[in-house]
């Protein structure tokens, strides 16, 4: 039976805070999957395992992107008129469409394993691809819920189907692939040890599949028993709704240059993925010497004999892209959470709520991901070290988290900053912007990864390039369309100067623990903690010395009076 409980909206911090938090918990579980995976396989298996996903992220970007940001903006503009019906309307409009898109995406999925495997000289992904092709059915299903309730700034519902997606792959995932890997030759006669690690992969990514099953299944058991908190009384108060045909094709005038950006930039990752590797095999056809005196005594002699450098190097940018996607995750949050906030203030066409608004984004955004950045450079050869130990690949790996870590503080900001445009109306920007951004990291990747001794990290220098054009055109464009001049000084200025000091803590303090603490890979572990607590510390002082922190930033999270009180009663920081 559906109870429905009257709606509460969440604040953008507590919001973020709620999605960032189990998003976070969600991508440690899925590093746990990949480093497990990874410490079972070594480079080549995480080649393979990589190779999957980068031809089931355009297609599962392709049925969902663009339409549950859709469903969350034009649910939030309809909370915010107070038009229950309509949003009862939205719902019932989308769920059919996420349907149809699911299967067509799944098979397309199917159809494309068989050439991409042959693009990038890799058939031994190609039973991953079909095991993994169902899972994008389930999550087109799962994301058409995930909208609806962001759009009424209700984050626990995707957060929660986030986790229990997360814990059965993992679960599942690595159980099976473990047991085919160390089963396999016993119980089912597969001899060939190529043999033996692609059964073992594509039993991996069952598991991925299983867990988007049981995501959808969480969440509409969800709604059927709780309902989304619109009362009988809200609707009978609420104005006649928009027929199912303009519900339509409001929802897919919004949702097509939505979907069409976020689909570019997926794009682009299976053309890296594809380009980067094209690009190391030309090398090693054409000058193996030059390529491989980078990495001297690093790639075994088997791989080279066979002919897999370019799975193995890939595998190894894909040790770095894992820790790097954290930072993401949690910035996908505050976008997440900053479309349905300021499209309701933006909606109310109070200025100065919007200003608040779209500086509270920028403020948040920019404060987790130039420390983190910064920290993933600094810290990088420890963090390889304490998340993969000294498995096969992980050394060349440091080198590119090191660059990796820079890169990332335009990519995680890129899509905060794309989806106030979309809450301001202006969804078509982001799919011009992802474009031209597109092309600039397709151009810069077939230039850098040439070069030898740049090779697999050019892909670092490619989505720098491409984000950081992305994130200053956006505020460029977000500024003129509001007529807003957010304060940099305090959004971007600030953090910065805190975060540079908060590295600098961080590497040094590494540095003189190195010399006290040196008992084996324990010392490891401790001095990383020690000095990132170090590091944490002075960037939450400095943070409040220079004023980077509003008082409302503190006050929208819950139970937090108290510390407003005492930051005030030592004239500390909050602006």
């Amino acid at each position: 039976m559906k109870k429905n409980k009257a709606n509460k909206k969440q604040s953008f911090i507590l919001g973020a805070a709620i999605l960032s938090f189990c998003l976070l918990v969600v991508k440690v579980i899925g590093m746990l999957y990949k480093v497990s995976l990874s410490r079972l396989y070594g480079g080549v298996g995480a080649g393979l395992l990589n190779n999957a996903y980068e031809l089931y992220i355009p297609l599962f970007t392709l049925a969902t992107a663009g339409f549950p940001i859709a469903v969350s903006r034009m649910v939030s503009e309809s909370m915010s008129k107070g038009r229950y019906r309509d949003v009862k309307r939205i719902k019932a409009v989308a769920i059919p469409f996420f349907i149809v898109a699911g299967i067509i995406s799944c098979l397309l999925m199917v159809l494309f394993s068989f050439f991409y495997v042959r693009i990038i000289e890799a058939p031994d992904s190609f039973l991953s691809m079909l095991v993994l092709a169902p899972a994008i059915f389930f999550g087109c299903l799962v994301s058409a819920y995930r909208g609806y309730y962001e759009g009424m700034r209700n984050m626990v519902p995707t957060s929660v189907s986030e986790i229990v997606e997360a814990f059965v792959k993992l679960a599942v995932g690595y159980s099976f692939a473990y047991f085919v890997m160390n089963y396999g030759e016993k119980l089912f006669g597969i001899t060939d040890k190529n043999d033996l690690l692609k059964y073992s992969v594509a039993a991996a990514i069952f598991g991925i599949t299983l867990g988007s099953f049981f995501s959808f299944l969480y969440i509409y058991l969800r709604y059927r028993i709780e309902g989304d908190g619109i009362t009988k009384d809200m609707l009978r108060s609420s104005p006649r709704p928009r027929s199912k045909k303009d519900t339509f094709n409001i929802l897919l005038h919004t949702a097509i240059p939505i979907g069409l950006g976020a689909l570019v930039m997926s794009v682009a990752g299976t053309v890296d993925s594809a380009l980067i590797q094209r690009r190391l095999i030309s090398m090693m056809t054409n000058s193996p010497d030059s390529l491989l005196s980078q990495y001297p005594g690093m790639i075994s002699p088997e791989t080279i004999e066979v002919g897999k450098v370019h799975t193995y190097l890939w595998g190894c940018y894909g040790y770095a892209m894992t820790i790097m996607n954290l930072v993401v995750t949690v910035t996908q949050a505050f976008g997440t959470t900053a479309m349905p906030n300021v499209t309701d203030a933006y909606t109310k066409g109070n200025r100065e709520y919007l200003k608040s608004s779209i500086e509270t984004v920028m403020r948040v955004t920019f404060v987790f991901t130039l420390p983190a950045g910064f920290g993933l450079t600094v810290l990088a050869d420890p963090i390889m070290h304490v998340v993969y130990g000294y498995i096969d690949g992980v050394d060349i790996s440091i080198d590119i988290l090191k660059l990796m870590g820079i890169a990332v503080i335009v990519f995680a900001a890129a899509t905060p900053m794309c989806s106030m445009l979309q809450a301001v109306g202006r969804v078509d920007m982001p799919l011009k912007l992802y474009t031209i951004g597109m092309l600039i990291k397709v151009v810069s990747n077939y230039i850098f990864c040439g070069i030898p001794q740049i090779n697999v990290q050019g892909g670092s220098i490619g989505t720098f390039l491409c984000y950081t054009f992305v994130i200053i055109v956006s505020i460029y464009v977000l500024v003129k369309e509001t007529g807003i001049m957010p304060d940099f000084k305090v959004a971007l200025i600030k953090p910065l100067i805190a975060s540079i000091i908060c590295a600098a803590a961080g590497r040094v303090s590494y540095e003189l623990l190195a010399k006290v603490i040196t008992d084996g890979r324990a010392a490891i572990y401790i001095n990383l903690i020690l000095s990132v607590l170090v590091a944490c510390v002075f960037y939450v002082v400095f943070l409040l010395l220079l004023r980077a922190i509003t008082k409302n930033d503190i006050l929208m999270l819950p139970k937090c009076n108290k510390i407003v009180t005492i930051l005030e009663k030592y004239h500390l920081g909050l602006v």
